[in-house]
C-alpha cells in the first residue's frame, strides 16, 4: 500500500501510546475513532513496522499512514441533479425509489464519481460520500462529504443538531392541531418533530389530505414516518407504518427532503439549498401553497 502521509515525531518528555497520539497528526484521518480502525487495518507503520495500538512513540519515529485498500465498487451514471458543489462537499437531490448506498448496483454512491468533480484537497476521499442518510422511497438534498475532515466535521454538525433539516409531506386524515412538536421516543431514544400544517383538503376517501412541513431535531431511522403514523396522520403512501389499509400504494411515499441550511464546516459562510417539491406533491397541493417561511 501506498504512503498517503508522513509524520517524523518530535522529542517528547515521556512515552505516549500510539493510539493516543496519533488522532489529529494526519489530513486523510483525524479522529481517534479513525487512527484506531487505520491501525486495526495495518495502515499505519511505526519506523517501517507495521503498528499496534500498545506501540509507545518515545520521540524520533517516522510514522506512516498508508492508503486504504481499494475495494472495486461499481461506478454507474445517473442523471443526479448536483444543487450545490465545491471542493469540499456536495448537495444532490436523492430521487425517490434510489437506495443511498449498499451492496446494490444501482445506488447513489455509485454515481457520485461521474456526478461531482474530484476534490483536490490533500486529504480527498478516492470516492465522495453520502453525509447521512435518506430512505429509499424519500426524495430530495443530500449531503456529501468529498475529503475525510470535511465528513468528520459535517458528522460533528449532525451530532450537535447544527444542521438545519425541512421536509414537505403529505399526511392522510384530519389534524387537530395547524402546528405542534411530538416528542416521542423511537426505540428507547429521545425523537422530537416539529410541524406545521400548511394546507389541508377534504377527501372523500381519506377524510383530509394535508401538506405538512416537518422539521426533525433528532435523527432517528424512520422518524418522520413513524412520528406522523403515531399521530394518526401517516404519510400518504405510507406501508410500513400505516394501520389504514386505504393508504395510497400507487404512486410511491409522499415524503421529500426539501431543504438543508448549515455553517460550511471550512469557509464558516451560512449554506442554504432547496429541492422544489416533486410533481407528484403539486398534483395535489400547487407549488403556491408551500410558505415562504420554508
Amino acid at each position: 500500500m501506498r504512503i498517503l502521509e508522513t509524520h517524523v515525531v518530535p522529542e517528547l518528555t515521556e512515552k505516549v501510546r500510539l493510539s493516543d497520539y496519533v488522532p489529529g497528526i494526519f489530513l486523510a484521518v483525524s479522529t481517534k475513532k479513525g487512527m484506531k480502525k487505520a491501525i486495526t487495518a495495518q495502515r499505519v507503520k511505526v519506523n517501517n513496522v507495521i503498528a499496534q495500538s500498545g506501540f509507545f512513540i518515545k520521540g524520533g519515529e517516522t510514522i506512516d499512514l498508508l492508503a486504504a485498500k481499494l475495494v472495486n465498487k461499481p461506478v454507474i451514471k445517473l442523471n443526479l441533479i448536483v444543487l450545490y458543489e465545491d471542493d469540499y462537499l456536495a448537495i444532490v437531490n436523492k430521487p425517490a425509489g434510489l437506495i443511498v448506498s449498499g451492496n446494490k448496483r444501482r445506488t447513489l454512491e455509485n454515481a457520485l464519481p461521474v456526478s461531482l468533480k474530484k476534490s483536490k484537497q490533500p486529504d480527498a476521499l478516492k470516492r465522495a460520500q453520502p453525509a447521512h442518510r435518506l430512505d429509499y422511497p424519500t426524495s430530495g438534498v443530500l449531503l456529501i462529504g468529498k475529503t475525510a475532515n470535511t465528513i468528520t466535521a459535517l458528522n460533528k454538525l449532525f451530532e450537535n443538531r447544527a444542521i438545519e433539516k425541512t421536509y414537505y409531506a403529505i399526511t392522510v386524515g384530519d389534524m387537530e392541531k395547524q402546528s405542534g412538536k411530538i416528542d416521542q421516543e423511537i426505540k428507547g431514544k429521545k425523537a422530537h418533530t416539529d410541524y406545521h400544517v400548511e394546507n389541508s383538503m377534504a377527501s372523500i376517501k381519506y377524510k383530509a389530505l394535508n401538506l405538512v412541513r416537518l422539521n426533525p431535531v433528532t435523527g432517528r431511522r424512520h422518524q418522520l414516518r413513524v412520528h406522523m403514523s403515531e399521530m394518526g396522520n401517516p404519510v400518504f403512501g405510507e406501508q410500513m407504518y400505516a394501520t389504514d389499509t386505504t393508504n395510497s400504494k400507487g404512486n410511491g411515499l409522499y415524503l421529500h427532503a426539501y431543504s438543508l441550511k448549515f455553517e460550511h464546516p471550512v469557509s464558516g459562510e451560512t449554506v442554504y439549498v432547496e429541492q422544489p417539491l416533486p410533481t407528484k406533491f403539486n398534483r395535489i397541493f400547487n407549488k403556491e401553497a408551500v410558505g415562504e417561511e420554508a
